[in-house]
């Protein structure tokens, strides 16, 4: 038998919950991502990876993009080289996961600014992409992140404020 007592208490006290992923997850994520913006000086970003199943994804993993790209932090934001995502693929196929959402901070709020309306990381309607306010410094309410669902054409739906708590859970 195949189970996981966090999993099956995670599921009891956030079953509605469309993305999730783990606190010291969550928390290492956000380090990183104000290390490689450099003390607030520039965007970072990276690609989260994990499960999906039942209509909802895990976040177990996650990729920088200039781990992957190394010049696409270069310019102050995010410019990733698509010659690059063949690497990511072939991370997914090894380690057995997907892409389940994407994640860049901004210098203010959360955002999306027409470069990010008009080329979403992946191009594929029910991608989630996240935006941290302020380069990721700490506290990062849940509510300030932004958080944006590509629905394809380059047209997105906006989780409200309200709604974030229960659309992504940061916890078990």
């Amino acid at each position: 038998m195949n189970f996981s007592i966090a999993q099956i208490i995670a599921r009891l006290w956030a079953p509605w919950h469309e993305i999730s992923c783990s606190w010291f997850l969550w928390q290492r994520l956000c380090a990183k991502l104000r290390e490689r913006g450099r003390n607030a000086t520039r965007e970072s970003g990276a690609f989260l990876l994990g499960y999906r199943a039942d209509g909802r994804a895990r976040i177990t993993d996650f990729i920088l993009y200039d781990d992957l790209d190394p010049h696409a932090l270069d310019t102050g934001i995010v410019h990733f080289d698509g010659r690059y995502f063949g690497t990511l693929w072939d991370i997914c196929k090894q380690r057995g996961m997907s892409v389940v959402a994407d994640v860049h901070v901004h210098p203010g709020g959360a955002g999306q600014s027409n470069s990010d309306r008009d080329h979403p990381m992946i191009s594929r309607a029910g991608h989630i992409a996240f935006i941290l306010p302020d380069f990721a410094r700490p506290p990062v309410p849940q509510e300030s992140i932004g958080i944006y669902r590509y629905l394809g054409g380059k047209r997105w739906h906006t989780v409200p404020a309200a709604a974030r708590r229960i659309f992504f859970h940061i916890g078990l």
